[in-house]
C-alpha cells in the first residue's frame, strides 16, 4: 500500500475488492510512524489501536495484519508491503525476514524506475551538434537551443553577447570597445 495525507491505496493487491481507504483506516499509517521496524498485528479485534477500525468491524474483516515499510533511501516512508488475512495468524522468523528483504527490492524498483526515467529525459533533451550547436528536437529537425528550451520548458531568454565571440565576430567593434574603454 501506499500512502499520502489523507488515504492509503493499494497498488497491488490479491483476494481485496477494496481500491483505497481513508488515512484514518489505514494499518499501514501506524507502520510507517516508526518506519525501521515492521508492525506485526496477530489479532486486530484484540489489539486497543484496531479493535474498533471499520476495517476491522466491518469487510474486509482483517485479522491479522503484517507491513514492512517502504522507505526510500532518502528517508521518505512512503507506505508499506504489506499481508492481510481474515484469521488471526502469526510469522516465523523467516517469514518476517522474507517480507522485509521484499520491501527493499520494492523500493530498490521503485527508485530505479525514477533513475531511468530521469535519464531518458536527459536523454532527449541533449542532442546537440558538435558543429553549430543546435538542438535535434523529437522530429529530428534541428533549432537553436533557446528554441528548443523555450519548446520544453517555460524558460524566457534575454540575449547577450560574450567577450570572446565579440572578438572572434566582430573584431573591429571589440577593438573600438577596447579603445573607448
Amino acid at each position: 500500500t501506499l500512502v499520502d495525507t489523507d488515504r492509503q491505496w493499494f497498488k497491488s493487491k490479491v483476494g481485496l475488492e477494496t481500491p483505497e481507504t481513508h488515512r484514518d483506516h489505514a494499518f499501514c499509517a501506524h507502520a510507517i510512524r516508526k518506519p525501521n521496524e515492521m508492525l506485526v498485528v496477530t489479532n486486530a479485534t484484540k489489539d486497543s489501536r484496531f479493535a474498533d477500525n471499520p476495517l476491522v468491524t466491518g469487510a474486509p474483516m482483517i485479522r491479522f495484519y503484517a507491513g514492512a515499510p517502504l522507505v526510500c533511501s532518502d528517508g521518505t516512508a512512503l507506505g508499506t508491503l504489506c499481508v492481510i488475512d481474515n484469521k488471526p495468524r502469526t510469522l516465523t522468523p523467516l517469514q518476517e525476514r522474507a517480507l522485509q528483504v521484499l520491501s527493499r527490492q520494492v523500493v530498490a524498483q521503485i527508485e530505479l524506475s525514477e533513475a531511468l526515467t530521469q535519464v531518458k529525459r536527459l536523454q532527449g533533451l541533449f542532442p546537440i551538434c558538435s558543429g553549430c550547436k543546435r538542438i535535434r528536437d523529437d522530429e529530428g529537425y534541428w533549432n537553436q537551443i533557446e528554441v528548443y528550451i523555450s519548446d520544453h520548458s517555460e524558460a524566457v531568454f534575454s540575449h547577450s553577447i560574450c567577450p570572446e565571440c565579440v572578438e572572434r565576430l566582430y573584431p573591429e567593434a571589440a577593438s573600438e570597445m577596447r579603445n573607448e574603454g
